[in-house]
């Protein structure tokens, strides 16, 4: 396993949204080893783990980290303390906001609603495209955190008057125990929970998660195990499997496929994706094709041509899906949501504002079609 050494960014986190009390800074180290005692509050014992003769194995996601006391999972915010598997990411996000739910994005989930977002450095992939790269490249220990517990989460929810509380902006997999605490405790007081996720996980966690989610978008980086790898430092076949768990357990889902230059924008592969989609009766399943603009370590790369999103638009619906969105284009008219009976507008969009609403307890206004998402 490549463990990698932390090194002192000064990053002070990203524009917080809300005052939050109790501010703490945890002390950047040399090295990939935290002295026990930098684990007190932000630490629990982690969930789906297990002993081995080499040291402790998280099993949440596909890279299965096997870790020596004192070491760091690739995610850079689990640990092996004492022989036990322990997260750092608990309580402490590193970014805190509120914001539209359709920036999420989610399209057909509670539209015109807003959802209290929170993160915690690290992730478990390395994508050469990250744009939040600042915080899911490193670790809680390098990042300027908030004190916000999963009781104080819902409870700046409900004092911002959020339907929702999204898990997102680096990679909520990473802070599992953090994710599934405040999704309970969120659930009890009828507030709705929202994974913005890679979906790099393994099924038991997934379905044990999946049990406090209610909505989600998953980032279907590409069709291709070799670009996964070279990428996204990934492997495919887990993030299929892991829509299939979505479907299945009835959470509602949101595919996002961000087209990268030279990398993810191959039609022929694009194609394979949405019949792969269709196919697997995902038909119904809003599909995003998002804009890259150049950032992290693909800064060579020119932005996605409009053109490019508009074919790949163009290759989904004739593969059958059936709600096919352009995003990070100003003003782009496949952001509104169009009745795929009668062709109406049901939902148009200026940037994240709902500027038309033709829908209709869930159904067309004009034809009465039924439009699948999350509505009430």
């Amino acid at each position: 396993m490549d463990k990698r050494t932390f090194i002192r960014t000064g990053f002070l986190g990203t524009g917080c949204l809300l005052c939050l009390p109790g501010e703490k800074i945890l002390a950047g180290l040399p090295d990939n080893r935290i002295p026990s005692d930098e684990l007190w509050k932000w630490s629990r014992e982690g969930l789906f783990y297990s002993q081995t003769p080499r040291g402790v194995k998280c099993r949440i996601c596909p890279n299965e980290c096997n870790l020596r006391p004192g070491e760091l999972s690739d995610c850079r915010n689990r640990i092996n303390k004492d022989g036990k598997l322990y997260t750092i990411a608990y309580g402490n996000p590193c970014a805190v906001h509120v914001d539209p739910i359709e920036k999420k994005p989610l399209y057909h989930f509670l539209p015109t609603t807003r959802a209290f977002s929170i993160a915690t450095a690290g992730c478990n992939l390395a994508c050469l495209n990250c744009q939040n790269w600042a915080i899911s490249q490193t670790s809680p220990t390098e990042t300027r955190n908030h004190d916000l517990m999963p009781e104080a989460v819902v409870e700046q929810a409900v004092k911002n008057n959020c339907h929702s509380i999204a898990y997102t902006y680096s990679e909520p997999i990473t802070f599992f125990e953090y994710t599934c605490d405040s999704a309970r405790l969120a659930r009890e007081r009828g507030i709705r929970n929202v994974l913005v996720s890679a979906g790099y996980i393994n099924p038991a966690p997934l379905r044990h998660l999946l049990t406090h989610i209610d909505g989600a978008n998953i980032d279907l980086k590409s069709f291709s195990d070799s670009i996964y790898l070279e990428l996204n430092a990934g492997r495919l076949q887990p993030v299929l499997d892991g829509l299939k768990i979505f479907k299945e357990m009835g959470v509602w889902l949101e595919i996002t496929n961000l087209v990268v230059p030279g990398w993810t924008d191959d039609m022929d592969m694009i194609s394979r994706m949405c019949d792969w989609l269709y196919s697997n009766d995902f038909k119904d399943v809003p599909l995003h094709f998002s804009r890259f603009h150049p950032t992290y370590k693909l800064t060579q790369l020119p932005p996605t041509p409009v053109s490019t999103l508009e074919m790949a638009r163009e290759t989904a619906m004739n593969a059958g899906i059936r709600f096919v969105y352009i995003g990070n284009v100003p003003g782009q008219q496949a952001s509104n949501t169009y009745c795929p009976e009668c062709g109406e507008i049901i939902l148009e969009r200026k940037g994240f504002r709902i500027t038309v609403n033709n829908l209709i307890t869930g159904k067309c206004g004009s034809c009465g079609e039924i439009i699948p998402g999350v509505w009430e």
